[in-house]
């Protein structure tokens, strides 16, 4: 098959799916076209069948704001003319449905067929989407999808809630390959802590919405208790913020940002607990990270995480905002290796439900299924 995949290409969690997701159809043969602003930040060109193509926009002085969603629509409608796409995928609504729509319509009139496929990731529903300015050509885009998907239950109710949906919605979860969490890497635990030390780590963008205040006001209250380091991996508006509470808490022997880091997994496969206190998350992918890495995950109740992290099994799971409840139950677990290994055990094994392997069949079937319907689709 011939699939487009248009993404953003930050780290945010929808262009890391969209990403991981062509690269493993590429390899089982198709090709795969992805579409978007810059090359995806994971996205590995040298593998075979794998194309890119940028979205160049074209600057005026007419325009304060570049119509980027035009030039999306345009490039679409060129590269299935060219190549003959038999199905577009774009993950995140906003403004990635809207294009893949006029972009149909536009083949259509060519007698061209192409199915779209819409993947909600969460903020594009729970916070930018139904913003007034952005709702209603949110709702209709996603009508007009012929499969629409998301990556929980969670974010499946909500989207209902805040949209008119006249449309099935498939729930098809975020995934992981367990396989490159089996070997430590290049990454010593000596490297970041002491042997009696106990390791707490947190990964996020660093955005108001992960609640990055509550992360380092959970860990000053966790090493009062016992003796541990945190590590923080990633960037964001928060850190400045962050860092003043930790000069505040006079704690910043014990924590360490290492920024945006390439060898995640093997930071992770020293860790003993993953601290998750988010506002939001439709899914969780970086606590499903963890998990794979043998790291269980003390997090709040927002949106999907408790689809991933099972409370009393792979971690606990807490009211937002609830810092004092987040840390008591990682004391908890640091003061008893027993349990601890026990719950490290237990979010290696849950995580293997989440498997790109398991997973993968589902979007293949979507794709096959759509390509072989397109001459009886309604566009």
């Amino acid at each position: 098959m011939n699939i487009g995949i248009v993404c953003y290409p930050t780290y945010g969690g929808s262009g890391i799916v969209a990403t991981e997701l062509g690269m493993e159809m590429a390899k089982k043969g198709h090709n795969v076209h992805f579409i978007s602003y810059s090359l995806p930040a994971r996205l590995d060109v040298t593998i075979p069948n794998i194309t890119f193509h940028q979205v160049n926009i074209q600057e005026y002085d007419l325009f304060h704001y570049q119509p980027y969603s035009l030039a999306l629509s345009t490039l679409i409608v060129d590269i299935a003319e060219r190549v003959g796409l038999d199905v577009i995928h774009v993950h995140y609504a906003i403004p990635h449905a809207y294009a893949a729509y006029i972009a149909r319509q536009i083949l259509h009139e060519k007698g061209i067929t192409l199915p779209v496929i819409t993947t909600l990731h969460g903020t594009d529903i729970t916070l930018v989407g139904k913003h007034p300015v952005y709702k209603s050509a949110v709702e209709f885009s996603i009508n007009k999808s012929d499969v629409v998907t998301t990556v929980s239950e969670s974010l499946k109710k909500e989207t209902f809630e805040v949209f008119n949906i006249k449309k099935e919605i498939l729930v098809i979860p975020n995934f992981i390959d367990n396989q490159l969490y089996k070997e430590n890497g290049n990454c010593i635990r000596s490297n970041f802590a002491e042997p009696d030390e106990k390791i707490v780590i947190h990964v996020s963008n660093l955005r108001k919405v992960k609640r990055v205040m509550d992360v380092i006001k959970i860990f000053n209250e966790i090493q009062k208790e016992v003796k541990s380091k945190l590590i923080i991996v990633g960037e964001g508006p928060e850190w400045d913020n962050a860092q003043q509470l930790i000069y505040e808490f006079g704690i910043e022997d014990k924590v360490r940002n290492v920024g945006k880091v390439k060898n995640l997994n093997s930071i992770l496969k020293v860790s003993d607990v993953f601290l998750l206190p988010s506002q939001q998350e439709s899914f969780g992918l970086a606590a499903l990270e963890a998990m794979a890495a043998g790291v269980p995950v003390v997090s709040s109740n927002a949106g999907g995480i408790p689809e991933v992290n099972v409370d009393g099994e792979t971690g606990y799971v807490r009211e937002i905002g609830d810092v004092k409840a987040m840390a008591q139950a990682a004391i908890g677990l640091l003061q008893d290796d027993e349990k601890l290994n026990q719950f490290k055990k237990s979010a290696k094994t849950h995580a293997l439900k989440f498997d790109i392997d398991a997973i993968l069949p589902m979007y293949e079937n979507l794709y096959c299924e759509l390509s072989q319907c397109k001459g009886v689709l309604k566009n």
